[in-house]
């Protein structure tokens, strides 16, 4: 009898599992999907799908500082201005003001002086700024009041302070206007020592008041400056501002685009101090509060981040202008419409780049990256070298967009060095050799899959003064041959290393190899190959290449202290400014003398002085050819082996409109237009379910089962007899 009962639940549990296989059978039939990682009711709403690998530590646009910050904040909130999303040469223009500021100069008495005066009597400069009326903050317990107009969320008691778990358990929110004091309150924040802006140390050269206003406020708590004056912000009116800075710094206003100066409601400090509020990760840093497009909805780093469209957005229209070309290329189709167009983003943690990429090929990211592993799966190079899709991309309609970073990474050598360092024309001829010999085409190829540009100077492309083809190229480096840049013969650098005093590469000094040393924080064993490639560069000249692999806090020591020889370095620009280059080699700013950011400590006295009248003026004629003559010594005299502009690589679907990388800008995300049916159309393309494994396993499983089922009739109807 026992036996009967044990197939009886075998027979039963069987046709369970039949029924199971027939329910997901069935359900692939209607639902093409089942890989799907997002709700279905998402699947014909406005949301772009994005990813992180590592949370934003900071919030509060007084600190932030970083790509992954900046990701979220630069959609939340808002500087008084941005950078014009289609124009280049990146082109200011403005967000939350009503046009550009009104710039005064003043001498030392205070007095408005002329537009033309000389520079040396130029004492102050203002900056006279208006925003626009009626912009709102987004919905936040902060600002929600009570019918008597008090603050309901300010005095928190310590009971109603342990029942919160996140923001949202405060069931009220408000909201209030946009004003000028947010703007100046802001900028309070950034001299205030207890917020450690990565900026204060700079604004407190520029800012009048900054620095005696950051001594004034140490012992102060933060929503406790608001009162308190600062002699060079003011608001003037409701709408209203004015920034006083020293002397005459045209570069201030691109500051004034980043999110350090974004506005900040004092009332969001008030309610953030709060004691035991950061003990639940209730903070600025977690919940901003902003004017933007967007609101942080959801913050959980370990799974996702949600920005959700702010419902106060102020009127912002698409660009109805750009560059010739952008109305061809359909960047124009939407000029004049309401921003944002995207109604939810939704940024996924991955931390792995295949999983990330399957799902990017799937759909189910709208952009992508392209890691060293799939670029050969992504892109294939023509005979002329230029990046195209592999038809396998093609096929699924992605695009690719490509843009050379507003970056540079260099070779530096010590001027202070006596081997390679000083002006003497045996130094530096010996530094125009080897840089002929470090073959940076090669190096881009080898180690960053052909995603750069070898650099003919300090400047980037699509930074003013950057100067294109044969007027462009470093004449010490390169020849222009059939219509571009050739890199001169390394016969040519061995005749220069024999002028410099060193044939085929012998030190007269020990009748050996001359020995020269690279200093370098790349200790691990991913960066071997890249450190021989460098020895075999050298050693095309007879030189030997020492590798003083070393951790960071010891090269950096290493670097102040002016004890390294040779040096990797790089430089991402603050703004689009060539002095946010030339200032590298400004002697001022040499690293040893002064802890500038001149790390070869270069000194030219000539250099110094065209940059000085350089750095000031505004874009022309004059400051161009200036420019062009600051490349000039900075190529001769070969303080650097200028190596490449990296170039950025992105795959987008080909649902992904208005499409146009901005290196500048990091608030594109408002510009962003998602075809959604296209999408679905797509996914459901790309994800059909594969079937027939399973139907073949249910009619094996079936074919497996009829046995059982007869033995077990056979074994009841014996029973009965």
């Amino acid at each position: 009898m026992s036996s009967l009962l044990s197939m009886k639940m075998y027979i039963d549990q069987a046709r369970t599992l039949v029924l199971i296989l027939l329910t997901v059978l069935l359900s692939a039939c209607t639902d093409s999907q089942l890989n799907n990682p997002y709700p279905q009711e998402e699947g014909d709403q406005s949301v772009v799908y994005a990813s992180f690998s590592e949370r934003p530590k900071h919030m509060d646009p007084a600190v932030a500082y970083s790509a992954s910050e900046y990701t979220f904040i630069a959609q939340i909130y808002e500087p008084p201005f941005q950078y014009h999303y289609l124009k280049r040469p990146y082109e200011l223009t403005p967000l939350t003001a009503t046009g550009m500021p009104k710039v005064e100069h003043l001498n030392a008495k205070g007095e408005k002086l002329a537009s033309d005066a000389d520079d040396s009597d130029i004492a102050y400069t203002d900056y006279l700024i208006e925003i626009q009326p009626g912009i709102r903050y987004q919905p936040h317990p902060a600002l929600a009041k009570n019918a008597q107009g008090e603050y309901l969320y300010h005095h928190l008691t310590d009971a109603q302070i342990e029942k919160l778990g996140a923001l949202q358990d405060l069931p009220e929110i408000g909201s209030r206007e946009l004003t000028a004091e947010d703007y100046v309150y802001q900028i309070k924040r950034l001299a205030h020592p207890k917020i450690q802006s990565p900026i204060a140390e700079l604004m407190k050269n520029y800012i009048v008041g900054f620095d005696d206003f950051s001594k004034q406020v140490t012992n102060k708590q933060r929503f406790e400056i608001k009162d308190l004056p600062m002699v060079g912000v003011t608001a003037l009116d409701r709408y209203q501002y004015r920034i006083r800075i020293r002397g005459k710094y045209p570069q201030f206003i691109f500051w004034l685009a980043m999110p350090f100066f974004s506005p900040m409601p004092w009332e969001a400090d008030v309610f953030y101090e709060q004691p035991g509020l950061n003990d639940k990760n209730i903070t600025l840093d977690w919940f901003p509060i902003g004017t933007g497009p967007y609101l942080l909805a959801e913050n959980n780093p370990n799974r996702r981040m949600i920005l959700q469209k702010n419902p106060l957005f102020h009127l912002e229209t698409y660009p109805s202008e750009g560059e010739p070309g952008d109305k061809e290329k359909g960047l124009l189709a939407d000029a004049g419409k309401p921003l944002p167009f995207i109604d939810k983003d939704v940024y996924m943690l991955e931390k792995e780049t295949i999983p990330y990429w399957n799902k990017f090929l799937q759909g189910y990211y709208d952009a992508s990256g392209i890691a060293s592993d799939n670029f050969d799966q992504a892109i294939q190079f023509t005979g002329s070298g230029a990046a195209t899709l592999t038809e396998a991309m093609e096929e699924k309609d992605i695009q690719l967009e490509t843009a050379v970073m507003t970056s540079i990474y260099y070779l530096g050598f010590n001027m202070l060095d006596a081997t390679v360092g000083g002006d003497s024309e045996k130094a530096r001829k010996l530094r125009q050799a080897i840089a002929i010999a470090v073959d940076y085409e090669e190096y881009i190829a080898i180690f960053a899959n052909g995603r750069g540009v070898a650099a003919q100077g300090l400047i980037p492309p699509g930074i003013y003064g950057y100067a294109e083809g044969k007027d462009g190229i470093n004449p010490y480096v390169y020849d222009w041959v059939n219509g571009k840049a050739q890199r001169k013969s390394i016969e040519i650098a061995k005749r220069l290393m024999s002028e410099a005093g060193y044939p085929g590469g012998i030190d007269p000094k020990t009748k050996q190899a001359l020995i020269l040393y690279f200093d370098t924080t790349a200790v691990s064993v991913d960066d071997r190959p890249r450190m021989n490639w460098y020895r075999k560069q050298f050693e095309k000249l007879g030189i030997k290449l020492v590798i003083r692999g070393t951790d960071y806090n010891r090269f950096q020591q290493k670097m102040r202290d002016g004890n390294a020889q040779i040096f990797n370095w790089g430089w991402n620009a603050d703004y689009p400014d060539p002095e946010n280059f030339f200032f590298l080699l400004y002697g001022p700013n040499a690293k040893v003398a002064h802890g500038g950011e001149n790390a070869s400590n270069y000194q030219n006295p000539e250099f110094d002085r065209l940059f000085e009248q350089m750095r000031n003026m505004g874009n022309g004629e004059q400051r161009y050819r200036i420019i062009q003559n600051l490349q000039e010594m900075a190529r001769r005299d070969a303080t650097w082996i200028f190596g490449y502009h990296p170039k950025g690589f992105t795959l987008y679907h080909g649902w992904y409109k208005n499409l146009k990388p901005n290196l500048m800008a990091n608030n594109q995300l408002k510009y962003t237009r998602i075809d959604t049916a296209e999408r679905a159309e797509k996914r459901a393309e790309w994800n059909k379910p594969v079937i027939w494994p399973l139907l073949v396993a249910l009619v094996v499983f079936v074919l497996l089962l009829i046995p059982a089922i007869l033995a077990y009739r056979r074994r009841i109807r014996e029973t009965i007899q």
